[in-house]
């Protein structure tokens, strides 16, 4: 089951933005840099701002009734990147490494694709990380394609991520 981030809840998205972060990147970027990212970025207020804006939203993924992943989504000036017209930017995916394998990144991915369309946007687009060759495949397999890149800084580390995108609505 997918479901909406309540505000109440930020403090516990918080606490998983950082688990699942950390078990993604953890080994790729120093500790210091980490620890500016979950207080910078992931800061209570940041996550409350991001959660209060009119264009993005935040979403549970849960198992056996508990959260054990997330989404966020962006849409108009909310976007990260703003290259695209008529856009919807699916800019967090994330899973416990506890649950995954079962199919609720996919879920979630899923999930954010069906928004897009039923919110009639013509493109849906993302950032992926040019060295995470597994999520490129998946990404790959579902007609997304490499359009640009931009550089995604944690403290003093700067990465690049590929932007993919996939028309998902003919223009009108």
């Amino acid at each position: 089951m997918i479901r909406s981030v309540e505000k109440q809840e930020l403090p516990l998205l918080r606490e998983m933005a950082i688990k699942t972060f950390r078990e993604t990147f953890g080994e790729f970027i120093k500790e210091a840099d980490l620890d500016y990212f979950y207080t910078h970025d992931l800061a209570l207020e940041t996550l409350e701002k991001e959660w209060s804006h009119p264009e993005s939203a935040y979403y549970f993924v849960l198992h056996d009734h508990q959260p054990v992943g997330f989404l966020k989504v962006n849409w108009g000036e909310a976007q990260t990147e703003h290259e695209l017209e008529n856009a919807f930017e699916i800019q967090r995916i994330y899973v416990l490494k506890s649950h995954q394998g079962y199919g609720l990144g996919k879920a979630l991915f899923e999930f954010a694709l069906e928004k897009a369309v039923a919110g009639g946007f013509s493109w849906a687009w993302l950032g992926v990380w040019e060295k995470n060759f597994k999520a490129q495949k998946f990404y790959f397999k579902y007609g997304f394609e490499r359009f640009s890149e931009h550089e995604y800084v944690t403290g003093e580390t700067v990465d690049i991520d590929w932007l993919l995108k996939k028309r998902i609505n003919e223009e009108k």
